[in-house]
C-alpha cells in the first residue's frame, strides 16, 4: 500500500493572506514592523521569531498573544482550498493519507470544515513532536501511525523546511504550489491542481519507482 502525507499550509489551504494579517497585527501590538516581523516568521519558527524580532519581551507572552489572534482567525477569517485539493482527498482510499503541518491540530481541523475538505485520521501537529520541520521527525511519526514504511510514503510540500524533513524522512517528495522546484524535490508541479491526477496515481499504484 503507499501513503500521501500532506503538508497543509501552502499545499491544501491557501493561508498566506491570513498569515500575514495576523503576524502584522502581532506586530502592530509590539510596536514593530509588520514586513519586517512576517519575513522574519517565514523562516523560523515563532519562538526564533520572537528572539529575533522582540528580544526584550518575554516569548511566552509573545507566543500567547500569536495564539490568540490565530485562533481568532480560524474562527472569523477567511480561508480557500487551493484548486483540487476537494477532488484529490476524496479520491484517496480512507487510511492512505495524513496531515503533517506546523501549526496545532485544532486549528488545522477548525479550517478544514471552513473549506469543506475532509479531515484524515492522521494528523502530525507541532505539539505531536519535540523537533518540527526540517527534522525528519514529523513525517516519520505520520508514518509510524499509518503503519506505513518511509519507502512507501510520498509527501507533498510547498516549503523548503517541509521538503527537507521529508527527504530527510527517506521518503519521495514532490512540491506544488511554486513557481519554481524547491531545491531537492523528485518532481515538482506549478499547482495543487496539476499534481492530482500524479498523486492519485501514486496512492494506487504499485509499488515502485515513485519518484518517476
Amino acid at each position: 500500500m503507499k501513503y500521501v502525507l500532506f503538508d497543509v499550509d501552502g499545499t491544501l489551504i491557501d493561508a498566506v493572506s491570513n498569515q500575514r494579517r495576523v503576524w502584522a497585527t502581532w506586530a502592530q501590538r509590539y510596536g514593530l514592523d509588520a514586513d519586517e516581523v512576517y519575513r522574519t516568521a517565514l523562516r523560523s519558527r515563532p519562538m526564533e521569531t520572537f528572539a529575533q524580532v522582540a528580544p526584550d519581551r518575554d516569548p511566552r507572552e509573545c507566543l500567547a498573544v500569536l495564539h490568540e489572534l490565530e485562533d481568532e482567525d480560524v474562527r472569523t477569517g477567511v480561508y480557500a482550498a487551493f484548486d483540487g485539493a476537494p477532488d484529490l482527498l476524496h479520491g484517496l482510499p480512507p487510511g492512505s493519507w495524513a496531515l503533517v503541518t506546523s501549526n496545532y491540530e485544532h486549528r488545522v481541523r477548525g479550517r478544514f470544515r471552513r473549506t469543506g475538505l475532509p479531515v484524515p485520521g492522521v494528523i502530525v501537529d507541532a505539539a505531536a513532536v519535540e523537533e518540527g520541520k526540517p527534522s525528519p521527525d514529523p513525517y516519520l511519526r505520520a508514518a509510524t501511525r499509518l503503519g506505513a514504511e518511509p519507502g512507501d510514503c510520498l509527501v507533498v510540500e510547498d516549503a523548503p523546511s517541509g521538503v527537507r524533513s521529508g527527504l530527510r524522512a527517506g521518503m519521495t517528495v514532490w512540491g506544488v504550489n511554486a513557481p519554481t522546484a524547491v531545491e531537492g524535490v523528485h518532481r515538482h508541479f506549478g499547482t495543487l491542481r496539476e499534481a492530482v491526477p500524479h498523486i492519485l496515481a501514486f496512492a494506487s499504484g504499485p509499488q515502485g519507482n515513485a519518484a518517476a
